[in-house]
């Protein structure tokens, strides 16, 4: 990876119009997102009188996120890239698509939305319980690290193929449809194991609001591990030096 495209930013970019409209983009569209991902879990929760984890379970979690993200991106995509994700972020950053600063505040923008999301979701069902992402029995921390990195490793890859590739052409307008689905796919792969998170803010909200951090720092250091390195291995192998478009002025 080229280190001369990373760019941190200046600090006027705090105050840049167009930076605090992305970063309200990012909070509201986290916000959508997990409002329906996390609620669509606790609804599961009250029509099964809080019972134990099945197939059925995991099919709706798998949906709710998929069609929840699909809209969240799309809603974000024309303010903010429609990131959703720190980790999505993150490797937008170390791709040199987005500075440090303005990544920064994304990351503020994504935790807030999705604590707002979950103390909605308490509020409105009556206290529930938001519960927090957790490993299930028999998996070790390093397990669900693994399938935190690879998770995160195709959805962020999915990310570059179709939204941030220059060459990527009539592919980019089913880019959030390529990443709701992937993430959709990919919690029926790790959601009966640690959650499926790929995403640090969603377990963030949770974990918050319930005071659980049990484990919690797999739910980043996965992510953060698997993001970076799709994005590194990506930008080298696919658009390269002559492919790459610098950040323009505005990003600075």
């Amino acid at each position: 990876m080229a280190v001369y495209r990373i760019a941190i930013g200046s600090p006027r970019e705090a105050s840049n119009p167009a930076a605090i409209r992305a970063a309200f983009a990012e909070f509201f569209s986290m916000l959508i997102f997990v409002f329906a991902g996390q609620g669509s879990g606790m609804a599961y929760s009250k029509l099964t009188g809080n019972g134990p984890a099945t197939p059925a379970g995991l099919i709706v979690a798998s949906l709710s996120h998929a069609f929840g993200l699909f809209v969240a991106v799309s809603v974000g995509a024309n303010i903010s890239g429609g990131h959703v994700n720190p980790a999505v972020t993150f490797g937008a950053f170390i791709g040199g698509n987005i500075t440090l600063l303005r990544s920064i505040l994304y990351w503020i923008a994504q935790l807030l939305g999705s604590v707002v999301a979950c103390i909605l979701l308490k509020f409105a069902t009556g206290g529930m319980e938001t519960s927090a992402f957790s490993l299930s029995s028999g998996v070790s921390v390093w397990n669900a690290l693994v399938f935190e990195i690879v998770m995160t490793f195709g959805l962020v890859y999915t990310v570059y193929a179709t939204a941030v590739d220059p060459k990527k052409g009539n592919v980019g307008v089913v880019a959030p449809l390529a990443i709701g689905c992937i993430v959709g796919a990919n919690i029926l792969v790790g959601g009966a194991f640690d959650g499926a998170s790929m995403n640090p803010a969603v377990s963030f909200g949770p974990a918050m609001i319930s005071w659980s951090w049990t484990h919690h720092w797999v739910y980043w250091l996965g992510p953060f591990i698997g993001s970076a390195t799709a994005a590194i291995l990506y930008d080298n192998i696919f658009i390269g030096d002559d492919g790459h478009e610098p950040l323009s002025n505005s990003d600075f």
